[in-house]
């Protein structure tokens, strides 16, 4: 699909509003390619630059043309970045309805006077369309582009596509939440399943005004064009009807309501037909056949000259098709806006003719908007995101390969490298095949592998990732897995055994373990395998037989209980011998019994001892008697 973007020159004024009655202010302006915040002449703060995942900043050519900061800079992307580079912009909620808004300028930048082919994605759905070669004007003074969109996460992607090796250029981005309910219609599906991209708004009988022209405050933060860029020229006769251009400075009722918040100055001009005959009012829209779109008309009656005598009627024809008969005095009134809104379909042609033809008196109109309804495209599965977004960061995947945003979206596009992506029958998207050998990765697989439940196949081959490999990887769906010449440790996970797989490839890297009998068996059934140069493998033709005891990881179970049973054995001689050392030998600490040595010479002394008390006591004995006994001393 190609959607024409809408271009609107203008000097960029941003919005700066009272929100006292407005019930939502959040909103985010960013600076592209700016390093320092900066306020505008209308208090409105303009972010540095940020939320951006790659590229790189400049500043336009003739910076003295453009009368903000915010205009000078920009930020491009070259094909060093990636085809696919993004924006992640934070919400203040995780749901709800915004309006957002692009600035975007070449200025022959880069010196190259080639203005850049590339495509603008929100939220995974293509919503402009660049190509080259840009109007002269656009290219030097720029435009900016808008839409109407539903959101329910907590950041909103906004992704640039180089087309070729151009270069994607953006200068400014505005992203304000509007009310949940703004601009609903009845369609096929509900309306937050399209979103609304502006192909022409123009307020009758003024010039351009609110953000961009003027400082007159939008709540949405829309911009509103003078009705003479699209108006077809009255064919003016002596007698006949122009164009002329009506105003009020009164108060008009019914203006500025939820769910729309349509300004009050947008109803206090008209450009209304005069003369003789009625006439005719006629617009001519750019628009893509391809898509519907939805016309959004505003009225109010500000001349004060409608009674019920002087009643103006008017039918609107949309492509020759009369879709509405406006009565002024019955469904607008004096001074107060009335609006409605039209959905035209099967268009034929690249214009959209918007006739207001008189029936009593003569029409007018207030303003015009015109929004192709651009369906929603499909989404990656968002599990599936975070996993692919998980093996970004784990494997290291460089910039180059435009790994940013979501991974199947939008369809059109091959969004990122090395990946794709096919839908289920619930409209989901999901990843298929990821093909990264020889990338120069050095990282490792993430565990979040397991979340991409519809994977194929498998190719990492050739780089230097390391670590285990996931036990989840084996999913059912994989039928080709090659992560061969790596750095792989530890042993094959069981869950490959589980799977469908056909080929696996295994070699050059530093696995061990026994190798399941049922992955090998994928060989033995038609299937192919290749698990040469890890040494640390064992168990299969033609790898070694494993040790004793030796599993699918590691050690058996019958091992582990055997080393158990030995350490247990040696752990049990351990504490006896400190027991015998510790507790038994202390109890014969008291013990002073001597050597035998000792003890045999401690033995003579006390027969000694036993002798002489002997002869003493018998001496005693004697002496008692009177018996003296007489010595010869020689």
């Amino acid at each position: 699909m190609s959607v024409v973007s809408l271009f609107l020159l203008f000097s960029f004024f941003p919005l700066s509003l009272s929100l006292s009655s407005y019930p939502f202010n959040y909103s985010v302006h960013i600076d592209c390619g700016e390093p320092v915040n900066s306020t505008d002449a209308f208090h409105t703060t303009w972010l540095s630059d940020r939320f951006y995942s790659g590229g790189a900043i400049s500043v336009v050519s003739e910076p003295l043309r453009f009368l903000n900061q915010q205009e000078k800079t920009l930020r491009y992307f070259p094909i060093s970045s990636g085809k696919k580079n993004c924006y992640s912009i934070p919400t203040a909620t995780a749901e709800g309805r915004y309006f957002f808004r692009t600035f975007t300028v070449y200025d022959n930048f880069d010196g190259k006077a080639h203005s850049p082919s590339f495509d603008v994605s929100v939220e995974g759905t293509l919503v402009f369309s660049w190509r080259s070669p840009w109007p002269e004007s656009i290219s030097r003074s720029g435009a900016y582009s808008d839409l109407f969109f539903y959101h329910n996460d907590s950041a909103i992607d906004v992704c640039f596509y180089s087309i070729a090796t151009d270069p994607p250029v953006i200068g400014s981005l505005e992203l304000t939440q509007i009310h949940p309910q703004a601009y609903t219609f009845e369609y096929a599906k509900n309306s937050s399943n399209y979103i609304l991209v502006n192909y022409g708004r123009f307020s009758s009988g003024s010039g351009q005004w609110g953000p961009g022209f003027s400082n007159d405050s939008d709540f949405f933060g829309r911009s509103w064009q003078s009705d003479e860029n699209f108006r077809q020229p009255s064919t003016s006769t002596a007698n006949g009807p122009t164009i002329k251009a009506i105003s009020t400075h009164k108060a008009i009722a019914n203006v500025e309501l939820n769910p729309n918040y349509f300004p009050e100055k947008l109803y206090q001009s008209a450009s209304m037909v005069q003369g003789n005959e009625a006439g005719v009012l006629e617009y001519e829209l750019p628009v893509d056949a391809k898509l519907d779109y939805l016309l959004w008309f505003h009225f109010a009656e500000i001349d004060g000259s409608v009674t019920k005598a002087g009643q103006r009627v008017f039918d609107v024809l949309v492509n020759d098709e009369n879709v509405s008969r406006v009565d002024v005095f019955d469904k607008v009134g004096g001074f107060a806006a009335y609006d409605w809104s039209y959905v035209v379909k099967n268009l034929s042609n690249t214009i959209l003719y918007v006739r207001l033809e008189s029936v009593v008196g003569a029409p007018f109109i207030c303003g015009l908007e015109n929004y192709a309804i651009v369906p929603v495209d499909l989404k990656t599965v968002h599990d599936q995101v975070t996993a692919m977004k998980a093996l970004k960061e784990s494997l290291r995947v460089p910039d180059r390969m435009g790994w940013n945003g979501d991974p199947c979206a939008p369809t059109t596009w091959d969004a990122w490298e090395g990946v794709t992506c096919h839908q289920l029958k619930d409209e989901a998207l999901v990843v298929s095949q990821i093909d990264l050998g020889s990338q120069g990765l050095k990282g490792y697989v993430s565990d979040q592998i397991s979340l991409l439940t519809n994977l194929v196949s498998l190719n990492l081959s050739s780089n230097s990732l390391g670590g285990e490999i996931p036990s989840g990887l084996g999913v059912k769906s994989l039928v080709k897995l090659d992560l061969a010449h790596n750095k792989f440790t530890g042993y094959i996970p069981d869950s490959l055994t589980s799977s469908s797989l056909q080929l696996v490839m295994l070699n050059d890297n530093l696995l061990e373990g026994q190798v399941p009998e049922e992955l090998y068996s994928i060989g033995v059934h038609g299937g192919a395998i290749d698990l040469s140069g890890n040494k640390g493998l064992c168990g299969v033709p033609p790898l070694p037989d494993c040790p004793l005891f030796w599993g699918k990881h590691g050690l058996s179970t019958g091992g582990k209980v055997a080393i158990g049973l030995s350490c247990l054995a040696i752990f049990s001689a351990l504490l006896f011998g400190i027991y015998y050392c510790v507790v038994w030998r202390r109890r014969n600490d008291y013990d002073f019994g001597f050597p035998h040595e000792m003890m045999s010479l401690a033995a003579k002394r006390n027969r000694y001892h036993r002798q002489k008390s002997l002869m003493a006591l018998e001496m005693e004995s004697q002496h008692a008697k009177g018996f003296i006994p007489t010595y010869n001393v020689s």
